[in-house]
């Protein structure tokens, strides 16, 4: 590995879920920062706001670069929320990611972001997951993927999807194994007292396939 420390650009868009995007950055931040450094991505640079299905107030957030202006990125962070929706039809972001997914180590999605990932093509002859209750959104993008029902989460190499929400945190402590080691993932999961999930190929969610929210 380069003495340079990894790049992790997270995504942000209009609506999207918050802890798609925190929870696996509190876990990629724990990393010292020789080994990552995150910058926060957006169309624009400045503010964007998050998404609620509930229709909350959500706070805002600062997007460090936009996508004309983004350095080089090593690792993708693209979270899932009801801003996926438009999304799927704003091909500046579909552009964007299949631009920067081209020379990036490893591009990641948590929940619906794979909805966006196979709409841009990154998913074609891979296999992927996605929300359990929304999966139908994943899957309808493309026929092409090889879409896994009961994945926790999915790593085919440069790509890697995850199921709803909390599911990324799994996801990310199972990618900075992959790069750094088991011990130093364990060491963060024990710091952030969190009960790692280690079966990818299991989601106890499964059970609310496309059910959407439940009651």
């Amino acid at each position: 590995m380069s003495d340079k420390p990894l790049t992790l650009g997270a995504v942000l868009y209009e609506g999207f879920e918050l802890l798609d995007m925190f929870g696996p950055l509190e876990m990629f931040t724990a990393l010292p920062p020789e080994l990552l450094q995150v910058v926060m991505v957006a169309e624009k640079a400045g503010p964007v706001k998050a998404g609620s299905m509930t229709g909350n107030a959500m706070p805002t957030f600062i997007a460090d670069y936009g996508y004309d202006d983004a350095p080089h990125l090593d690792l993708i962070l693209l979270p899932g929320g009801v801003g996926t929706f438009p999304e799927l039809e704003n091909e500046k972001m579909l552009g964007f990611l299949r631009e920067r997914a081209a020379s990036a180590r490893i591009t990641s999605s948590v929940c619906s972001g794979s909805a966006l990932l196979a709409k841009a093509g990154l998913l074609d002859g891979k296999k992927a997951t996605s929300n359990k209750m929304f999966f139908n959104l994943a899957a309808m993008q493309s026929d092409k993927v090889d879409w896994q029902e009961k994945a926790r989460w999915v790593d085919d190499g440069e790509v890697v999807t995850s199921s709803g929400v909390s599911a990324g945190i799994d996801m990310a402590l199972a990618i900075i194994a992959r790069l750094f080691g088991d011990e130093v993932a364990e060491k963060i999961a024990i710091g952030a007292e969190y009960t790692w999930h280690r079966d990818a190929d299991t989601d106890p969610f499964t059970q609310y396939l496309n059910d959407g929210v439940p009651a």
